[in-house]
Protein backbone atom coordinates (compact mmCIF):
# COMPACT_ATOMS: atom_id res chain seq x y z
CA UNK A 1 0.00 0.00 0.00
CA UNK A 2 1.11 3.72 -0.86
CA UNK A 3 0.42 6.54 1.29
CA UNK A 4 0.61 10.37 -0.58
CA UNK A 5 -0.04 13.20 -2.55
CA UNK A 6 -0.99 13.47 -6.19
CA UNK A 7 -0.83 9.39 -6.45
CA UNK A 8 -3.78 8.74 -8.69
CA UNK A 9 -3.63 6.77 -11.68
CA UNK A 10 0.47 6.55 -11.45
CA UNK A 11 1.07 3.23 -9.47
CA UNK A 12 -0.16 0.88 -12.03
CA UNK A 13 -1.75 -2.32 -10.44
CA UNK A 14 -0.39 -1.32 -6.54
CA UNK A 15 -3.30 0.37 -4.22
CA UNK A 16 -3.05 4.07 -2.95
CA UNK A 17 -4.15 6.21 -0.52
CA UNK A 18 -4.12 9.72 -1.97
CA UNK A 19 -3.53 11.95 0.95
CA UNK A 20 -4.96 15.51 1.37
CA UNK A 21 -2.24 18.18 0.05
CA UNK A 22 0.18 19.67 2.85
CA UNK A 23 1.30 22.48 1.17
CA UNK A 24 0.62 25.86 2.12
CA UNK A 25 -2.16 28.15 0.48
CA UNK A 26 0.40 29.79 -2.04
CA UNK A 27 1.51 26.45 -3.74
CA UNK A 28 5.24 27.47 -3.05
CA UNK A 29 5.90 24.87 -0.31
CA UNK A 30 9.97 25.09 0.44
CA UNK A 31 9.44 23.47 3.58
CA UNK A 32 8.56 26.50 6.13
CA UNK A 33 6.13 26.46 7.82
CA UNK A 34 6.16 29.99 9.00
CA UNK A 35 4.97 29.24 12.37
CA UNK A 36 6.51 30.86 15.54
CA UNK A 37 6.28 28.30 18.07
CA UNK A 38 7.12 24.36 16.77
CA UNK A 39 8.36 20.84 18.58
CA UNK A 40 12.03 20.70 18.32
CA UNK A 41 10.70 17.16 16.83
CA UNK A 42 9.04 18.59 13.87
CA UNK A 43 10.24 20.29 10.56
CA UNK A 44 6.90 21.02 9.24
CA UNK A 45 3.99 21.54 11.56
CA UNK A 46 1.97 24.84 10.58
CA UNK A 47 -1.30 25.95 12.57
CA UNK A 48 -5.10 26.13 11.31
CA UNK A 49 -3.99 24.09 8.28
CA UNK A 50 -7.20 21.90 6.93
CA UNK A 51 -5.29 20.16 4.84
CA UNK A 52 -2.63 18.99 7.13
CA UNK A 53 -5.72 17.93 9.55
CA UNK A 54 -7.36 15.81 7.35
CA UNK A 55 -3.79 14.22 5.94
CA UNK A 56 -3.05 12.95 9.46
CA UNK A 57 -6.30 11.42 10.24
CA UNK A 58 -6.11 9.64 6.70
CA UNK A 59 -3.12 8.18 8.03
CA UNK A 60 -4.00 7.43 11.64
CA UNK A 61 -7.76 5.90 10.50
CA UNK A 62 -5.70 3.58 7.56
CA UNK A 63 -3.21 3.23 10.40
CA UNK A 64 -6.09 1.50 12.98
CA UNK A 65 -7.70 -0.63 10.25
CA UNK A 66 -4.87 -2.09 8.41
CA UNK A 67 -2.88 -2.68 11.38
CA UNK A 68 0.83 -2.12 9.44
CA UNK A 69 3.62 -4.34 10.36
CA UNK A 70 5.78 -1.67 8.86
CA UNK A 71 5.86 2.33 7.29
CA UNK A 72 8.58 2.91 5.07
CA UNK A 73 8.53 6.94 5.61
CA UNK A 74 9.85 9.31 2.94
CA UNK A 75 11.68 11.96 4.46
CA UNK A 76 9.05 13.27 6.44
CA UNK A 77 9.56 13.77 10.14
CA UNK A 78 6.34 13.68 10.90
CA UNK A 79 4.95 11.11 9.08
CA UNK A 80 7.75 9.03 10.57
CA UNK A 81 6.68 10.48 14.58
CA UNK A 82 3.04 9.73 13.72
CA UNK A 83 3.42 6.37 12.70
CA UNK A 84 5.92 5.65 15.79
CA UNK A 85 3.15 7.59 18.33
CA UNK A 86 0.67 4.83 16.58
CA UNK A 87 2.60 2.07 17.90
CA UNK A 88 3.65 1.04 14.41
CA UNK A 89 7.28 0.16 13.38
CA UNK A 90 9.18 3.04 11.47
CA UNK A 91 12.14 2.72 8.83
CA UNK A 92 12.20 6.78 7.53
CA UNK A 93 14.27 6.89 4.12
CA UNK A 94 17.39 9.49 4.91
CA UNK A 95 19.06 11.15 1.96
CA UNK A 96 22.79 12.40 1.86
CA UNK A 97 24.00 14.72 3.69
CA UNK A 98 24.84 15.65 7.67
CA UNK A 99 21.29 15.44 9.08
CA UNK A 100 21.76 15.69 12.20
CA UNK A 101 19.06 18.76 13.39
CA UNK A 102 16.78 17.85 16.47
CA UNK A 103 14.00 16.42 13.80
CA UNK A 104 16.35 14.16 12.25
CA UNK A 105 18.18 12.99 15.67
CA UNK A 106 14.49 11.99 17.18
CA UNK A 107 13.15 10.18 14.00
CA UNK A 108 16.02 8.07 13.91
CA UNK A 109 15.90 7.25 17.43
CA UNK A 110 12.12 6.29 17.32
CA UNK A 111 13.19 4.22 14.22
CA UNK A 112 13.38 0.34 13.70
CA UNK A 113 15.88 1.09 11.22
CA UNK A 114 16.55 3.73 8.43
CA UNK A 115 16.52 3.25 4.75
CA UNK A 116 19.50 4.89 2.99
CA UNK A 117 19.28 4.32 -0.99
CA UNK A 118 23.22 4.96 -2.23
CA UNK A 119 26.09 2.56 -1.32
CA UNK A 120 27.80 2.79 2.63
CA UNK A 121 30.58 4.12 0.58
CA UNK A 122 28.55 7.71 -0.33
CA UNK A 123 27.56 8.34 2.85
CA UNK A 124 28.78 11.86 4.80
CA UNK A 125 31.85 10.80 7.10
CA UNK A 126 30.23 13.30 9.89
CA UNK A 127 27.09 10.62 10.29
CA UNK A 128 27.44 8.91 13.73
CA UNK A 129 27.99 5.27 14.76
CA UNK A 130 24.62 4.96 16.17
CA UNK A 131 22.42 6.32 13.13
CA UNK A 132 25.39 4.05 10.32
CA UNK A 133 24.45 0.94 12.97
CA UNK A 134 20.90 1.29 12.37
CA UNK A 135 21.12 2.47 8.78
CA UNK A 136 20.06 -0.36 5.70
CA UNK A 137 22.31 1.05 2.71
CA UNK A 138 20.14 -0.01 -0.42
CA UNK A 139 22.03 1.03 -3.78
CA UNK A 140 20.74 0.03 -6.85
CA UNK A 141 17.52 0.82 -6.75
CA UNK A 142 16.90 2.38 -10.64
CA UNK A 143 15.06 0.08 -12.56
CA UNK A 144 17.29 -1.40 -15.46
CA UNK A 145 16.33 0.79 -18.98
CA UNK A 146 15.40 -0.57 -21.91
CA UNK A 147 18.36 0.45 -24.62
CA UNK A 148 18.07 0.22 -27.99
CA UNK A 149 20.89 1.30 -29.05
CA UNK A 150 23.99 4.06 -27.69
CA UNK A 151 26.06 6.15 -28.66
CA UNK A 152 29.47 6.82 -27.04
CA UNK A 153 30.45 10.03 -28.79
CA UNK A 154 27.79 11.34 -27.07
CA UNK A 155 27.77 13.57 -23.84
CA UNK A 156 24.71 13.71 -21.99
CA UNK A 157 23.71 16.46 -19.61
CA UNK A 158 20.90 15.98 -17.30
CA UNK A 159 19.24 18.37 -15.58
CA UNK A 160 16.68 17.99 -12.87
CA UNK A 161 13.71 19.72 -11.68
CA UNK A 162 15.49 20.63 -8.35
CA UNK A 163 18.02 23.03 -9.38
CA UNK A 164 15.79 24.52 -11.78
CA UNK A 165 15.82 25.92 -14.67
CA UNK A 166 19.36 25.71 -16.64
CA UNK A 167 21.25 28.03 -18.48
CA UNK A 168 21.35 27.15 -22.38
CA UNK A 169 24.34 29.58 -23.31
CA UNK A 170 26.57 27.54 -20.92
CA UNK A 171 25.91 24.03 -23.01
CA UNK A 172 26.12 26.21 -26.41
CA UNK A 173 29.43 27.02 -25.23
CA UNK A 174 30.39 23.88 -24.14
CA UNK A 175 29.47 21.64 -27.25
CA UNK A 176 31.26 24.49 -29.27
CA UNK A 177 34.82 24.06 -27.17
CA UNK A 178 34.22 20.17 -27.77
CA UNK A 179 33.07 19.63 -31.49
CA UNK A 180 33.88 16.23 -31.98
CA UNK A 181 31.48 15.11 -29.27
CA UNK A 182 27.50 15.02 -29.91
CA UNK A 183 25.89 17.19 -26.83
CA UNK A 184 22.42 16.59 -25.58
CA UNK A 185 20.87 18.07 -22.42
CA UNK A 186 17.60 16.88 -21.00
CA UNK A 187 15.82 18.50 -18.53
CA UNK A 188 14.60 22.47 -18.09
CA UNK A 189 16.95 24.43 -20.00
CA UNK A 190 16.64 27.58 -21.79
CA UNK A 191 16.85 27.48 -25.45
CA UNK A 192 18.60 30.62 -27.27
CA UNK A 193 19.45 30.68 -31.10
CA UNK A 194 22.52 30.25 -33.48
CA UNK A 195 22.89 26.15 -31.51
CA UNK A 196 26.23 24.32 -33.34
CA UNK A 197 25.24 21.02 -35.21
CA UNK A 198 26.77 18.91 -32.56
CA UNK A 199 24.04 20.05 -29.78
CA UNK A 200 20.55 19.58 -29.23
CA UNK A 201 18.05 19.89 -26.28
CA UNK A 202 15.86 17.48 -25.73
CA UNK A 203 13.24 18.70 -22.61
CA UNK A 204 11.76 16.87 -20.11
CA UNK A 205 11.69 13.36 -20.09
CA UNK A 206 9.76 10.73 -17.44
CA UNK A 207 12.04 8.78 -17.34
CA UNK A 208 16.12 9.59 -18.23
CA UNK A 209 17.16 6.25 -17.33
CA UNK A 210 17.63 4.89 -21.10
CA UNK A 211 19.04 7.84 -22.28
CA UNK A 212 21.78 7.80 -20.01
CA UNK A 213 22.43 3.89 -20.24
CA UNK A 214 22.57 5.13 -24.02
CA UNK A 215 25.47 7.90 -24.12
CA UNK A 216 28.92 7.71 -23.51
CA UNK A 217 29.54 10.68 -20.82
CA UNK A 218 27.12 11.64 -18.31
CA UNK A 219 26.95 15.56 -17.30
CA UNK A 220 24.81 16.20 -14.08
CA UNK A 221 23.79 17.14 -10.28
CA UNK A 222 24.37 14.62 -7.26
CA UNK A 223 20.44 13.48 -6.76
CA UNK A 224 19.64 10.27 -5.59
CA UNK A 225 17.97 9.68 -9.23
CA UNK A 226 20.76 10.79 -11.29
CA UNK A 227 23.35 9.10 -9.54
CA UNK A 228 21.78 5.89 -9.24
CA UNK A 229 21.06 5.10 -12.83
CA UNK A 230 24.81 6.43 -13.87
CA UNK A 231 26.16 3.90 -11.54
CA UNK A 232 23.88 1.16 -12.78
CA UNK A 233 24.55 2.11 -16.21
CA UNK A 234 28.71 2.15 -15.64
CA UNK A 235 29.06 5.33 -17.78
CA UNK A 236 31.78 7.83 -17.32
CA UNK A 237 30.32 10.83 -14.94
CA UNK A 238 31.10 14.32 -14.62
CA UNK A 239 29.36 15.51 -11.23
CA UNK A 240 28.19 19.16 -10.88
CA UNK A 241 26.31 19.28 -7.04
CA UNK A 242 23.80 21.84 -6.39
CA UNK A 243 23.47 23.29 -3.39
CA UNK A 244 20.51 21.45 -1.08
CA UNK A 245 19.42 21.36 2.10
CA UNK A 246 21.74 19.57 5.28
CA UNK A 247 24.96 19.62 2.17
CA UNK A 248 22.93 16.88 0.20
CA UNK A 249 24.46 17.06 -3.10
CA UNK A 250 28.19 17.56 -2.07
CA UNK A 251 28.45 15.19 0.37
CA UNK A 252 27.30 12.72 -1.95
CA UNK A 253 29.78 14.43 -4.51
CA UNK A 254 32.47 14.19 -1.89
CA UNK A 255 32.14 10.06 -1.58
CA UNK A 256 31.92 10.02 -5.65
CA UNK A 257 35.08 11.61 -5.86
CA UNK A 258 36.95 9.76 -2.38
CA UNK A 259 35.63 6.55 -4.27
CA UNK A 260 37.16 7.63 -8.02
CA UNK A 261 33.83 7.22 -9.36
CA UNK A 262 33.21 10.49 -10.75
CA UNK A 263 34.91 13.52 -11.65
CA UNK A 264 33.77 16.18 -9.46
CA UNK A 265 33.27 20.39 -10.22
CA UNK A 266 32.54 22.34 -7.77
CA UNK A 267 30.68 24.42 -10.53
CA UNK A 268 29.86 24.64 -14.20
CA UNK A 269 33.42 24.62 -15.94
CA UNK A 270 34.46 27.45 -18.24
CA UNK A 271 34.08 25.85 -22.18
CA UNK A 272 37.78 25.59 -22.57
CA UNK A 273 38.04 22.89 -19.35
CA UNK A 274 35.36 20.25 -20.58
CA UNK A 275 37.87 18.32 -22.98
CA UNK A 276 39.85 17.17 -20.27
CA UNK A 277 36.84 16.95 -18.17
CA UNK A 278 35.78 14.51 -20.58
CA UNK A 279 38.89 12.80 -20.62
CA UNK A 280 39.48 12.41 -16.75
CA UNK A 281 36.16 11.21 -16.69
CA UNK A 282 36.82 8.67 -19.19
CA UNK A 283 39.76 7.12 -17.29
CA UNK A 284 38.53 6.71 -14.24
CA UNK A 285 38.09 2.57 -13.75
CA UNK A 286 34.73 1.25 -14.46
CA UNK A 287 35.39 -0.85 -11.88
CA UNK A 288 34.87 1.70 -9.17
CA UNK A 289 31.14 2.74 -10.21
CA UNK A 290 30.39 -0.85 -10.31
CA UNK A 291 31.28 -1.52 -6.31
CA UNK A 292 29.00 1.30 -5.75
CA UNK A 293 25.53 -0.32 -7.66
CA UNK A 294 23.78 -3.44 -6.25
CA UNK A 295 22.28 -5.20 -9.64
CA UNK A 296 19.89 -6.63 -7.21
CA UNK A 297 18.96 -3.99 -5.16
CA UNK A 298 15.29 -4.09 -5.31
CA UNK A 299 15.51 -7.99 -3.93
CA UNK A 300 17.73 -7.25 -1.24
CA UNK A 301 16.26 -4.48 0.07
CA UNK A 302 12.74 -6.36 -0.17
CA UNK A 303 14.11 -9.27 2.02
CA UNK A 304 15.61 -6.87 4.08
CA UNK A 305 12.16 -4.73 4.81
CA UNK A 306 10.38 -8.13 5.22
CA UNK A 307 12.90 -9.36 7.86
CA UNK A 308 11.81 -5.94 10.03
CA UNK A 309 8.32 -6.94 9.11
CA UNK A 310 8.03 -10.36 9.79
CA UNK A 311 10.16 -10.26 12.99
CA UNK A 312 7.26 -8.25 14.65
CA UNK A 313 4.86 -10.08 13.43
CA UNK A 314 6.59 -13.26 14.95
CA UNK A 315 6.19 -11.03 18.50
CA UNK A 316 2.38 -11.32 17.72
CA UNK A 317 2.29 -7.26 17.90
CA UNK A 318 1.20 -6.92 13.87
CA UNK A 319 -0.82 -8.42 11.86
CA UNK A 320 0.57 -8.95 8.04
Amino acid sequence: MLLGTGLSGRTGDVPTIDLPDDRMPDDAFDGRDCSTSRPEALHYAPTDHDGIRRRIATVAGWIADACPALMIVDVSAEIAMLSRLASVPTVPVRLNGLRDDAPHRQMFAAADAILAPFHHELDDRGVTADVRAKTVYAPGLTPPPVVTGTNDRQVLVVIGRGGGTSNGEQWIAAARAVPDREWRVIGPCTITKDIPSNLSFSGWIDDPSAAIAAAGVIVGAAGDGIVSAVLQSGKPFVCIPEDRPFDEQRSKARGLAASAAAVVCPSIPEPDAWAQLIGQAEALDPAARTRLHDPHGPRHLADRLLQLADGHNSDGQRSA
